[in-house]
């Protein structure tokens, strides 16, 4: 029998048709591949505002939690003299940070991150109150300290009155030294509690008495950590403020100085505030 052999412009065709089927399989299982990419997930930077009596270092347990965890910390400090002034400049802070932010403020510190956040929700996520002022406008943190019973703040702090080159004078206040672990850090161990008080920021007398004129609690979802053996912020009012703002709220046995005697409750928080943005 005789078998005929295709002819060259035959073969051609075939092996043309061969390689169309190949290039059309690799055509549909390509799309599927690059869909099946898992897309990262968003990590914001984490802006840590203190508050009166303390400094950016009462955050070094909670930043070394944070940045294990993956985040960009950034612990700002806090000029502690009067609402309007420290949230410009911690706006300023934000303002220069690229991608979306967690706002965090400590006692006073949230009385700053609620004015400083307002107009910049595109690029402030949430904000977390750690045993933190959640005012209103209107109100202040000595207004909202004395609305419910349980401070003793009023009964250790020392006025340091001062003048200003242009005549102008003053008041800045500490908390006397001796009456600080029991007041500020009743659960720091002493040596600690001993630092904290030697290294303190003064806070102008004025900026506890200075109005609020903005609440960004009421557009930007909120978390906080109400503090139960609080001495300087009265656990009444800590629940009150979170309650007003619809926070999704924690309470913790700890003293006011919670970010230093549990920064592993204070960093879970704000990972859960964290973990929301998309």
């Amino acid at each position: 029998m005789r078998i005929t052999r295709p002819t060259r412009p035959a073969r051609l065709v075939t092996l043309l048709g061969v390689a169309a089927v190949g290039l059309s399989v690799t055509a549909v299982t390509l799309p599927g591949t690059a869909d099946a990419t898992p897309r990262q997930p968003v990590r914001p930077t984490i802006v840590l505002e203190h508050g009166a009596f303390a400094d950016a270092s009462s955050w070094d347990g909670v930043v070394e939690r944070l940045q294990r965890a993956g985040y960009p910390v950034v612990a700002a400090a806090n000029p502690l003299r009067g609402p309007a002034v420290d949230a410009a400049y911690l706006r300023s802070v934000v303002e220069h940070i690229d991608g979306p932010v967690v706002l965090v403020g400590h006692s006073y510190g949230g009385t700053v991150i609620s004015q400083a956040a307002t107009g910049l929700g595109e690029k402030v996520k949430a904000l977390v109150y750690i045993a933190a002022f959640l005012p209103d406008t209107g109100e202040s943190s000595l207004g909202l300290t004395n609305k419910f019973p349980g401070s003793t703040l009023g009964q250790v702090i020392v006025p340091v009155n001062y003048t200003l080159p242009d005549g102008a004078s003053g008041a800045d206040v500490f908390i006397k030294p001796d009456k600080f672990h029991q007041q500020f850090a009743a659960d720091v161990p002493a040596d600690k509690a001993r630092l904290m008080a030697t290294g303190q920021r003064p806070i102008a007398a004025a900026a506890l008495e200075e109005n609020s004129t903005r609440a960004a609690w009421k557009t930007i979802p909120s978390w906080s950590l109400v503090t139960t053996e609080d001495r300087n912020i009265p656990v009444a009012a800590q629940r009150f403020m979170s309650a007003r703002a619809h926070a999704r709220t924690t309470e913790i046995d700890a003293s006011h100085a919670v970010t230093v005697s549990r920064p592993d409750a204070v960093a879970r928080i704000v990972e859960k505030a964290a973990r929301t943005v998309r």
